[in-house]
């Protein structure tokens, strides 16, 4: 499936929101306020996020100028925590879409903008408790790590030795990895090791390194992000294991991708993630105030192998991710 095609559901949200929406808003006085609230460009996914929000931003606040939008990124949960009680305190915003920078951190925060009657929407990382938003959009995070199990299953054999690196703590890592461990049971693969690279390169680099250090025999890499996939290869690489094992990242990233239409045996396979799901939670939420179609529930954008014969259906060069 093409990226555009797992944008599907955000193009039939916004002729949707074409059809009903103007009549809608024309006899709107007051302006809606809608805030959204994401973690900064600090990686290549996020970059591709942060892209998608001010581009859906952009081209939804040309479309309906009774819709007004808020967009503040953060570097960690505590200023994503003042960020969210600004909106409210001085913006008085009617509803929020929100990427947790962190799971827990942010409940209390979110359900407070709930419990004042605001519209919510929670993007990818859920919270802590369940049942707080009116909509939850997200990637197929069991789906993730369950099809990049049964990769490993399927093409390492019994006894053999992995290491993963975990996201940063989340709901959506917790859900991944479980879902990774469930694929691999009854092969008798052996997982060494498991640490959290929080999603970054740099620190994906210092894990690997500590992994390569420790044992002796490693096979294959999960590294379940496709910025942690690039640090893991440079740690490989600077100890010259690079014939030794292989990586599985995901999300995407063209540079990957690239790699995998080249038939690079250290990058096989990769696991779909757009950033574009953000395009598809704003068009949602949007769409609850200009329209009488019903916008709750769970919405989940399906996970697919990438593969050497399927990579080209993947691979957008120009795509700032």
């Amino acid at each position: 499936m093409k990226r555009r095609s797992l944008m599907q559901g955000a193009a039939v949200a916004g002729l949707l929101a074409m059809t009903w929406g103007s009549a809608a808003l024309a006899q709107e006085g007051e302006k809606t306020v809608i805030g959204v609230a994401i973690p900064s460009a600090t990686h290549g996914f996020m970059g591709g996020l942060n892209w998608h929000a001010q581009d859906t931003i952009k081209r939804l606040g040309a479309a309906y100028p009774n819709l007004e939008f808020v967009l503040s990124t953060s570097g960690d949960s505590a200023k994503q925590v003042n960020d969210i009680e600004d909106m409210m305190a001085t913006r008085n915003i009617d509803a929020l879409v929100v990427l947790p920078f962190e799971s827990e951190p942010l409940t209390a925060p979110v359900k407070a903008v709930k419990d004042a009657g605001k519209f919510v929407t929670v993007v990818d990382r859920g919270l802590s408790q369940e049942g707080i938003e009116d909509l939850y959009v997200a990637g197929d995070n069991t789906a993730f790590g369950r099809v990049a199990g049964e990769y490993f299953k399927a093409n390492l054999k019994p006894g053999a030795k992995i290491v993963v690196l975990r996201g940063i703590p989340t709901t959506l890592d917790n859900e991944r990895v479980e879902a990774f461990q469930k694929a691999l049971e009854g092969s008798e693969i052996e997982i060494l090791d498991m640490q959290h690279g929080n999603w970054n390169r740099d620190d994906a680099f210092n894990v690997m390194q500590d992994y390569l250090s420790k044992y002796p025999q490693i096979d294959a890499v999960w590294a379940a992000d496709d910025d942690m996939a690039v640090g893991v290869l440079e740690a490989i690489s600077a100890a010259n294991r690079q014939d030794q094992m292989w990586v599985v990242g995901g999300a995407g990233m063209k540079e990957i991708v690239k790699r995998i239409m080249d038939g690079d045996k250290q990058l096989p396979v990769n696991v779909t993630y757009p950033p574009a799901l953000i395009s598809s939670a704003i068009e949602m939420t949007a769409l609850h105030f200009v329209s009488n179609a019903p916008m709750t529930g769970r919405f989940i954008i399906g996970s697919q192998l990438i593969t050497p014969e399927n990579a080209n259906k993947f691979y957008y060069p120009d795509s700032p991710f």
